[in-house]
């Protein structure tokens, strides 16, 4: 099993579109096989500090995901509405 945490810091008046733009690659995400959890946070000290939680079964499960139409289309859309860049970090369960 992998955890993906993706930092994003978007500005607040890009907020509302950025969410709009997440709910879809959620759903899709959570339904393909393979994913565990995949869920959109937001921080509570900064609310224009969002990350991506998700779960995946393995290297296999992400690079499909990944792959996806809707993680491809989206996901450089999520960036540009970023005021700076974030960061992705990948960890397994010891």
């Amino acid at each position: 099993m992998i955890k993906i945490v993706a930092d994003n810091f978007v500005s607040e008046e890009k907020k509302a579109e950025f969410l709009k733009l997440a709910q879809p690659l959620i759903e899709a995400s959570l339904a393909e096989e393979g994913n565990i959890a995949y869920g959109l946070y937001e921080d509570l000290k900064d609310a224009t500090h969002l990350t991506f939680i998700e779960e995946w079964k393995d290297d296999k499960a992400i690079a499909l995901h990944n792959g996806s139409k809707h993680f491809t289309e989206t996901f450089p859309k999520l960036l540009a509405l970023c005021a700076k860049q974030g960061n992705v970090n990948l960890y397994k369960q010891l």
